[in-house]
């Protein structure tokens, strides 16, 4: 199996990692504070609905505004990140002195978005394809007009002023061209557009792919969505990385709709809305492995099985769930594929099955993806009763799923521990690693995987680590961590930061998500990839040669045991600078 999804490998890498999509999904990620942020609002002024209380009307609308402003104008917000993100890859291809500016690019695409999506009116214009509804064609616009740009900057299309113009005045000259040519081009299109159709583009965008968002909506559509994101992350590819940017126009669409239908008091009936993936499909993480890090500490019998359980506890009860599929592991080990793939598909289909037959809420608000999902779902669906019931469900069916694969497992694990218990004994306490030979008294056997990497009584290794220590005192060093949603990135860099602190070193860590606040790069010593991206590093390679940044890469147990242990965090930062 292994040599065959080897095989799928650097195809599905290369659709992840492609410029384009990655600068759909890192322009949606960040406008992510805005839909947390709105539904902060949304929830305050329609949650307590849930236990018969109703704000007054004027303290309800009062709520709403932060709301209609934020969330109400996605789109045009999405597109400006979408075509900064895609400029900054366009960049990368041009000369340092030669360079589209990003500020520009941004306001080009918001300017020529509302050209495409604003609807006239009578008395004003019409703003709801600024919102959740335009987001495709803002995606449209967002990779558009930074081709445009690189097209006339590169070619040297721009107003070109004496050397003694201040630079400032320069630039704008420099802009004007490309900014009248996206501009022009989007106005004239629009203007045909609406001519032959009769209406504005992201509408017909909505009416022409109508037929999709409702597919997305049955069994089938929602099996192979939720599928096709184990597959890949069992592959060895970040699942969500690939999927994820072509449905989440559909995700928020539908989330949108849901609250429209919940404000009237009729049924929220769409199931594939944003968190529908984020807790159900992937009930703590791709995979619905939530209730796994729990089997594991509690019946397994492996010392290595328990190990990674107790390690894996907290952050998988955050969806935080790489110490799984790194340290059991998951990913690329045919014992777990059945249950890896199926399990979000039962999830997603009995969670339909709830809203469409039993009549359950769908999810009508927006929390962010780290929160539990048991609660998640609960909060998610206005704490509709019925959630209560499907949560307790998923989580009987989720575990009866699991619990052969598991059990198969610990059996094989248990057996491989007890002959290796044989051959410490036969050996006389001494184990043999190769040519070499390692006194019993520094395995630890309960727990191989956690501890064998991280245990060392070698002068030599005592004397590295206290001279990366002293370097450390005396110079500083900043180093980013780059994971898919933040999680693992975040515990890396916090064990980083708490032995820096402890030790007084000149030491400092932070964590982002791929994608998000990707400028700080350029303000780093060394950028940390988590396996988990592998597929993006050769667009990472790029931009830390550009800025002349240390990039290094990891294996998914290492990673995992650098979260778990600071002291080698540290010698791992050390001998990589």
């Amino acid at each position: 199996m292994n040599k065959v999804f080897d095989k799928f490998k650097p195809a599905f890498e290369a659709i992840a990692a492609n410029k384009y999509v990655s600068a759909v999904r890192d322009g949606f990620i960040a406008c992510m504070p805005i839909i947390i942020f709105s539904s902060i609002f949304m929830m305050i002024a329609y949650v307590p609905n849930a236990w018969g209380f109703y704000w007054p009307e004027n303290v309800t609308n009062t709520l709403l505004v932060a709301y209609n402003y934020s969330m109400g104008l996605l789109a045009l917000f999405v597109a400006g990140t979408t075509a900064k993100n895609l400029t900054d890859s366009k960049n990368l291809d041009l000369p340092k002195t030669n360079q589209i500016n990003p500020v520009a690019v941004i306001i080009a695409a918001e300017i020529s978005f509302i050209i495409l999506s604003i609807v006239p009116l009578k008395t004003g214009v019409d703003l709801t394809y600024l919102g959740t509804q335009g987001l495709i064609c803002a995606y449209i616009v967002g990779l558009i007009v930074p081709n445009i740009y690189y097209v006339c900057i590169k070619n040297n299309i721009t107003v070109k002023l004496p050397p003694q113009v201040p630079g400032n005045i320069a630039q704008a000259f420099k802009d004007l061209i490309p900014l009248g040519v996206s501009i022009t081009v989007f106005w004239a299109f629009g203007f045909l557009f609406k001519a032959a159709t009769g209406t504005v583009l992201p509408r017909w965008i909505i009416n022409v792919l109508s037929p999709v968002f409702q597919a997305s909506d049955t069994y089938v559509g929602l099996c192979i969505i939720a599928g096709a994101m184990a597959f890949f992350w069992f592959c060895g590819v970040q699942g969500p990385s690939i999927v994820s940017p072509a449905v989440t126009p559909i995700m928020i669409a539908n989330t949108a709709a849901n609250l429209v239908q919940y404000q009237a008091g009729a049924h929220v009936s769409h199931v594939f809305a944003q968190n529908a993936m984020d807790y159900v499909m992937n009930f703590g993480g791709t995979g619905s492995t939530f209730i796994i890090a729990y089997v594991l500490v509690i019946a397994a019998k492996s010392a290595q099985l328990k190990a990674v359980g107790k390690a894996a506890i907290v952050p998988a009860s955050f969806s935080v769930n790489e110490p799984v599929l790194f340290g059991l592991p998951i990913i690329m080990n045919p014992i777990f594929f059945v249950p890896f793939l199926i399990t979000p598909m039962v999830n997603i289909s009995l969670f339909k099955f709830f809203v469409t037959t039993l009549g359950m809420n769908g999810m009508m608000y927006y929390l962010p993806w780290t929160v539990p999902a048991p609660i998640g779902i609960i909060a998610a669906t206005g704490f509709a009763p019925l959630s209560f019931v499907f949560v307790a469900a998923i989580l009987v069916l989720d575990v009866l799923i699991f619990l052969p694969f598991f059990h198969q497992y610990d059996k094989q694990l248990v057996e491989e521990e007890r002959v290796k218990a044989q051959e410490l004994a036969a050996n006389g306490g001494v184990a043999l690693a190769g040519n070499s030979e390692v006194p019993a008294a520094n395995i630890n056997v309960e727990a191989p995987t956690m501890t064998e990497a991280t245990e060392s009584t070698t002068d030599d290794k005592q004397v590295s680590t206290a001279q990366g220590e002293e370097y450390f005192k005396n110079n500083e060093v900043d180093v980013l961590v780059l994971c898919a949603g933040g999680g693992t990135s975040g515990i890396l860099a916090n064990a980083l930061n708490k032995l820096s602190k402890e030790r007084g070193l000149k030491l400092s860590a932070t964590a982002r998500a791929y994608g998000q606040d990707m400028d700080l790069i350029q303000n780093m010593d060394m950028v940390i990839l988590a396996p988990q991206m592998e597929s993006m590093k050769g667009n990472l390679q790029k931009i830390t040669d550009k800025y002349e940044v240390k990039l290094v890469t990891t294996t998914g147990r290492q990673y995992i045991e650098l979260t778990n242990n600071g002291d080698m965090a540290l010698d791992f930062v050390e001998s990589n600078l």
